[in-house]
């Protein structure tokens, strides 16, 4: 991404409408390529001033909640599925209104709702359930589905297949930021542990953290794991990756405040680790910054801090080749997924703003937030 960093106020996210294209003809030529359809996970990028582009590639959105289901009907108008731990009694007949597809987590819930769904007469709203295989290969435990003692998706020990009239798919979301290998060992546990289930289904979802985007992602061994599926038993595919359609193509304009010094040399942004970009503490991880190192590798090396009162509100370590000063610009890159839909106002820090650069290069504001931003989230 190249544009002028001076050109917006800080705090900022900015994403460019460009690489996000070039992220969705990489996602619409798997579709093409195996006949599986790919949705938004809205959970990782809700940035709904672009759905209309994600429509023109995509078959839909996933959602989580309500909310994320609306916004996804509302502002995209293709499939709307649903899935979450559980369902809230006085919210699931609005929610029906949007659904496609609506998940269930576990027997019971399903028992307790496909009443309601059954008696939705204007459209068929097709119904699955999650199941974990008990197989994952992510490090981080917080993010792993299949954990000791997870809450997602029924075991293969607790299945009940005499529960099953009425369904139409089955799901299982397995994944972090991870490539096709992965996926393929997964999809030989799910095809041992639930394969005598599968081939009564109409469809399966292989569910998100697939990397598709990435430059080092194996997309011809993903196309054999689809492909495996579909052609052993008859249903359709599909995928539900959220960070994969944002990946690598926004970032966060920050401002220097004030470089202070104790031990090492801080600088003080006017973002925030804790308010702005929470996954760098949450996974944990360290964000790139565009003309920066690790420490050492360039002559200044400075801890980079928030502005709010939080001690841990550290993004980390860096170097850069020049000092830096108050007014200076830093621009992390890769923060147009897993931030703006997770950012808070805590110490009544301002959200960032929300830029866009267009397909002919231009930017343009698409939301600014001020103090009644930060009032309406209280009492």
């Amino acid at each position: 991404m190249e544009f002028d960093f001076g050109a917006v106020k800080t705090p900022c996210y900015v994403v460019d409408e460009r690489l996000l294209k070039k992220n969705l003809e990489i996602l619409s030529g798997v579709q093409k390529r195996t006949g599986c359809r790919i949705l938004l996970a809205l959970k990782g990028f809700s940035m709904h001033c672009v759905f209309p582009l994600v429509g023109k590639y995509l078959s839909g959105i996933t959602a989580s909640s309500l909310f994320e289901a609306r916004l996804g009907y509302e502002e995209m108008g293709r499939e709307v599925h649903v899935y979450a731990p559980a369902y809230k009694e006085e919210e699931f007949d609005e929610m029906l209104r949007y659904a496609d597809h609506v998940v269930f987590n576990s027997f019971d819930q399903w028992d307790r709702f496909r009443g309601k769904i059954a008696g939705i007469t204007s459209k068929k709203i097709e119904c699955g359930i999650r199941v974990n295989p008990e197989y994952s290969e992510i490090a981080t435990p917080i993010y792993d589905p299949c954990f000791e003692n997870s809450r997602l998706g029924v075991t293969l020990r607790n299945f009940r297949p005499d529960r099953l009239s009425g369904i139409d798919g089955l799901h299982f979301h397995t994944m972090c930021e991870q490539n096709s290998d992965t996926l393929m060992r997964t999809a030989r546990v799910v095809d041992e542990k639930f394969g005598p289930y599968i081939g009564n289904m109409k469809w399966l979802n292989l569910g998100g953290g697939h990397h598709i985007t990435r430059p080092d992602y194996d997309i011809e061994t993903l196309v054999r794991a689809i492909l495996f599926f579909k052609e052993k038993y008859g249903v359709g595919v599909y995928l539900e990756p959220g960070e994969a359609i944002a990946l690598n193509t926004g970032v966060l304009v920050s401002s220097v405040l004030d470089v202070i010094e104790n031990g090492m040399k801080i600088a003080i942004l006017d973002t925030s680790a804790a308010c702005h970009m929470p996954d760098v503490l949450e996974m944990p991880y360290r964000p790139e910054i565009k003309g920066a190192g690790k420490p050492g590798e360039y002559p200044y090396t400075y801890r980079l801090g928030g502005l709010t009162c939080l001690a841990g509100d550290v993004i980390g370590d860096y170097s850069f080749e020049s000092p830096l000063k108050p007014g200076d610009r830093l621009v992390f890159c890769d923060m147009a997924h897993y931030t703006m839909v997770k950012n808070n106002t805590f110490n009544g820090v301002s959200l960032p703003s929300i830029c866009l650069i267009d397909e002919e290069g231009k930017l343009k504001t698409v939301r600014t937030f001020g103090y009644a931003d930060y009032k309406s989230r209280l009492s």
